[in-house]
């Protein structure tokens, strides 16, 4: 379906409504579909469009308040720039040790179900990295206690156990 579309740049241009329905995502029925304004032609380059955005979207959030914070430094000019290249390299880094702990199935130690219902993780590969390396940092801190808890529960000394190999694989993915 095309349409007209209003710009404060350019006036009125031509756009398409594009429609997208996944009946399951994950195993689960979607309760609807996707409506999407483009300028695109094509359905498959719309849908195309519209996921790479979410993934960007995701990409700001972990940058500001979801983790570097970065809107909070109020650093303008050189020091911005300088900030946005440290952030760049600690955010590609944290990308990579979460898809790193993810397919080794560590994600289940790191990120853990919170919400009763939920079948998938939900947290992003950045996530998952960053927040790894703290684990692997409270669990090394807290390695002397938990090991005496262990010999006032044994029963409960396989968990603890689980939690060291993940440990030492997600130290492997560092």
């Amino acid at each position: 379906m095309t349409g007209i579309q209003a710009t404060k740049q350019k006036g009125f241009a031509n756009f398409n409504l594009a429609g997208y329905y996944k009946r399951k995502y994950r195993g689960v029925v979607e309760p609807a579909g996707w409506f999407l304004l483009t300028n695109l032609d094509s359905l498959k380059d719309a849908i195309k469009a519209f996921k790479l955005r979410s993934g960007i979207e995701a990409m700001f959030k972990d940058c500001k308040t979801g983790g570097y914070n970065l809107e909070s430094t109020y650093a303008d000019g050189q020091r911005l720039i300088a900030l946005i290249l440290l952030i760049a390299i600690a955010y590609t880094c944290a990308i990579l040790v979460g898809r790193n702990s993810r397919s080794s199935g560590l994600q289940k130690y790191v990120g853990r179900l919170k919400e009763l219902q939920r079948l998938h993780r939900r947290h992003s590969a950045f996530w998952i990295g960053l927040y790894g390396q703290l684990w692997v940092g409270a669990m090394e801190f807290w390695a002397d206690l938990a090991h005496e808890l262990m010999r006032l529960k044994p029963s409960k000394l396989p968990y603890f156990q689980q939690g060291l190999r993940a440990m030492t694989l997600i130290q492997s993915a560092l």
